[in-house]
């Protein structure tokens, strides 16, 4: 399974099973899921679990009574379907977060609330003894997302993030191709994710609240991109600040001896542009490309991921994974249950990359405001 090193770095090896001192999630045939918040993400994940080999969602809760009773109507998001009427007689269902916690049988908690709620109730997980699993970021504030990292650590429980990007199936071609040097070394990468403001949540209408889209959003290329390339030395960035938040950012990530590496990430695009991403990847024998995004409300793959050779073939790769718009969240999540099972790390999900990644958004905002470069 894939294990993270030091440097931030997410390297192939072979089955790792750890013992760990916590005797509070030990593992049964089934991991039982608890799923805390039942917003887009509560009901992504939900829907994600699904496909789940050796675990399934036990129990939701939720503080509105008509989630718990099963009308998801009121849910959409920037991808997907929106909510439907969803099947809930066989899971237990708790309108306090804390019941569930205390809930010997669950073994995986899921907290898919809003980022400005991660910190107290992943730090009663914690206390409860329970593998926890959060979405991302992990927090806005760095010295909360210390704690939690510190506090786990201590307790003996795992705690993850959930950083979806390594498993979609595009970027997960990408960080195989950039460690595995199958087309030689990198020399250079672009990245693009961008928005418009969004209007399908209110949990989502103040940007204080999310870190502003440097973190929010951003986060998940400060993510992949230490996840593919490893942890940069500095970054430097130009960009828009918002009371002290970035709302959009234009980074170089400078590595000693390294590729030279840029993201353009920011949520002011046009209201027909709910969602896009993509990268451009030169290496020394093949240049790799992607760019999809959801346009007036449709899906659009404007470039498929596609491999360009020196000697002139173009080719598009045949990728794994599902075809469901959830797949990438099926592969997350089996990440996780998988690390429950076998007692060990669990790859890019670790929570002190997490923390790495969130490290480097507030270095974007200093980067920004002084016009300078800055050291991680």
């Amino acid at each position: 399974m894939p294990v993270s090193s030091p440097e931030g770095v997410w390297e192939p090896e072979g089955a790792r099973d750890e013992e760990t001192t916590a005797d509070a999630w030990r593992t049964g045939d089934v991991i039982r899921i608890g799923i805390i918040g039942i917003g887009f993400m509560g009901y992504t994940h939900f829907e994600g679990a699904r496909g789940l080999q050796g675990a399934r969602v036990a129990a939701i809760a939720t503080r509105d009574p008509k989630k718990l009773a099963g009308d998801w109507t009121s849910i959409q998001g920037n991808f997907g379907p929106p909510g439907g009427h969803v099947d809930v007689s066989e899971l237990k269902r708790y309108s306090d977060y804390r019941d569930l916690l205390a809930d010997p049988e669950i073994d995986l908690v899921d907290i898919c609330l809003p980022t400005d709620q991660h910190f107290q109730v992943v730090m009663d997980s914690i206390r409860a003894g329970k593998a926890t699993l959060v979405e991302k970021p992990i927090s806005v504030s760095q010295s909360e997302a210390e704690q939690m990292v510190a506090a786990a650590s201590s307790a003996g429980v795992p705690l993850m993030v959930a950083h979806v990007l390594p498993f979609f199936p595009e970027f997960r071609f990408a960080a195989d191709a950039v460690r595995s040097g199958a087309y030689g070394a990198v020399r250079a990468a672009h990245f693009k994710r961008v928005i418009c403001r969004p209007n399908w949540s209110s949990d989502m209408s103040d940007f204080r609240k999310l870190g502003g889209w440097g973190i929010d959003l951003h986060i998940h290329d400060n993510h992949f991109i230490a996840h593919a390339f490893g942890r940069p030395v500095s970054v430097f960035s130009t960009g828009l600040l918002q009371d002290g938040f970035v709302n959009h950012v234009h980074t170089s990530y400078v590595y000693k001896n390294g590729p030279a590496v840029t993201c353009v990430s920011g949520g002011i695009a046009a209201s027909g542009l709910q969602f896009a991403h993509g990268y451009e990847i030169y290496f020394e024998n093949a240049t790799l490309l992607f760019e999809a995004g959801t346009i007036g409300g449709e899906w659009v793959v404007s470039r498929p991921l596609t491999v360009i050779t020196n000697d002139g073939k173009v080719e598009k790769p045949e990728l794994a994974g599902g075809t469901s718009w959830c797949a990438a969240f099926t592969s997350e999540l089996q990440t996780a249950v998988d690390a429950v099972q076998r007692k060990g790390e669990a790859g890019p999900l670790q929570g002190d990359v997490a923390l790495s990644a969130l490290q480097m958004c507030w270095a974007e905002a200093q980067s920004i405001g002084n016009g300078q470069l800055v050291t991680l």
